[in-house]
C-alpha cells in the first residue's frame, strides 16, 4: 500500500490511503470503477483484457494504463480488483495464488455480486486481505457510468477489519455501501438480478405487444407509463399495484390473453407467471376477493392449457 502526504487531496474520498490498482478483467465494470479509483486519487498501474473491447475501454478510460498478463498485474499492484465472470473468479484467484502474483497483506477485491469472501480463500491462505464489492448499477462500460455511480449501492462483504477500507474504497466512487452478510450473498444478487435482468425482459416484450398492436414507437409509448410505475412500486410497494387483476376484471384479462395468444405467443408464458404472482399479491393484501381470485385463477389457466395443446411448429 503506497501512501503520497505531498500529493493534492482526493476528491470524494475519506482515506488518505492510495493504492497502487490492477485490475483484472477490463470490462464494462472493470474500466469504469478503475476509472472512478483512479479520478479519485489511486494509481491505476495495468490493466488485463483480452478481447479488442477491453482493449478499447483501457485505452478510453484508463489512457496511459499499461495492459499486461494477469500475473504482471497482480505482482504490480497494492490493490488488486478482480472484475472478471463470476463463473471463471475461482479459478483465477486460485491461479494468481498458486503462482505467487498474490502476496501478503495484498488487498483483493472481486465485484461480485453473486460471491462473498469464500471464493477468495486461495488469497487469504497467502496472506492477503479481501473485500467483495459489488456494485448494484447496470454498466455501459462508457464515461457515461462514471457520473451514475454517484449514489450507487456497493454491496458489501469484508472481516471487520477490513471494512473501513471497504467503505473508504465505496466513498472514493461516491457510493453508498449496503453490508451483505456472507450467507446472503446469493439472495441478495437474486433481488437485484430479478429487479433489473427480469424488468428488461418484460420491458422488451411489452414492446413486442405494442408492435403487434401498430405501435410505431412502442418505446415511446411505454416510457411515461413505466416510469410512473417504477416510481410508485419503488414508493409504495403492492399499494401501486392497479390494472385488470387488481380490479378483478375477468373479461379484459381473458381478452388479453386471447390477443396475446393469437399474436404475441412468446409473451404468453411471462405474462401469465407475472398475472399469477399479481393474484396472490392483490388476495394477500385484501383487494381482490377470493371468489373474484378463483375466477381468474380459472381464466389464466385456460389459457396456459390452450397454448399447450397447440402443435408444435418444427423447423423443416
Amino acid at each position: 500500500m503506497s501512501h503520497h502526504p505531498s500529493e493534492p487531496a482526493r476528491p470524494h474520498t475519506e482515506s488518505s490511503d492510495r493504492y497502487r490498482i490492477g485490475v483484472i478483467g477490463a470490462g464494462r465494470v472493470g474500466a469504469v470503477l478503475a476509472a472512478g479509483l483512479r479520478a479519485a486519487g489511486h494509481d491505476v498501474v495495468a490493466a488485463a483484457g483480452e478481447s479488442d473491447a477491453s482493449r478499447g475501454r483501457v485505452e478510453a478510460l484508463l489512457p496511459g494504463v499499461a495492459v499486461l498478463k494477469p500475473s504482471a498485474v497482480a505482482r504490480a499492484a497494492d490493490l488488486l480488483l478482480l472484475t472478471v465472470p463470476d463463473d471463471m473468479l475461482a479459478n483465477v484467484v486460485t491461479v494468481l495464488a498458486d503462482s505467487g502474483a498474490i502476496r501478503e497483506g495484498q488487498l483483493v477485491v472481486h465485484t461480485s455480486g453473486r460471491h462473498g469472501l469464500a471464493v477468495l480463500a486461495p488469497a487469504v491462505a497467502v496472506g492477503a486481505r479481501t473485500v467483495a464489492l459489488h456494485p448494484a448499477m447496470t454498466f455501459t462500460g462508457t464515461a457515461v457510468d462514471l457520473e451514475r455511480l454517484g449514489g450507487c449501492v456497493f454491496g458489501l462483504t469484508a472481516e471487520p477489519e477490513e471494512r473501513d477500507v471497504a467503505a473508504s474504497l465505496v466513498a472514493d466512487l461516491g457510493g453508498r455501501p449496503m453490508w451483505v452478510p456472507e450467507t446472503r450473498r446469493s439472495l441478495y444478487h437474486a433481488g437485484l438480478a430479478h429487479g433489473a435482468n427480469h424488468l428488461v425482459t418484460l420491458v422488451t416484450e411489452a414492446m413486442e405487444i405494442l408492435a403487434a398492436a401498430g405501435a410505431d414507437d412502442p418505446a415511446a409509448t411505454l416510457r411515461p407509463l413505466l416510469t410512473a410505475a417504477l416510481d410508485n412500486a419503488l414508493e409504495h410497494g403492492d399499494a401501486a399495484l392497479t390494472g385488470p387483476i387488481v380490479r378483478g376484471d375477468v373479461g379484459t384479462v381473458e381478452a388479453h390473453l386471447e390477443s396475446v395468444l393469437a399474436e404475441a405467443p412468446t409473451t404468453l408464458p411471462s405474462y401469465l407467471a407475472l398475472a399469477r404472482a399479481t393474484l396472490s399479491r392483490a388476495v394477500t393484501d385484501g383487494r381482490l376477493l377470493p371468489i373474484r381470485a378463483l375466477r381468474l385463477s380459472q381464466v389464466l389457466d385456460d389459457a396456459e392449457a390452450t397454448a399447450a395443446a397447440r402443435p408444435v411448429r418444427r423447423l423443416t
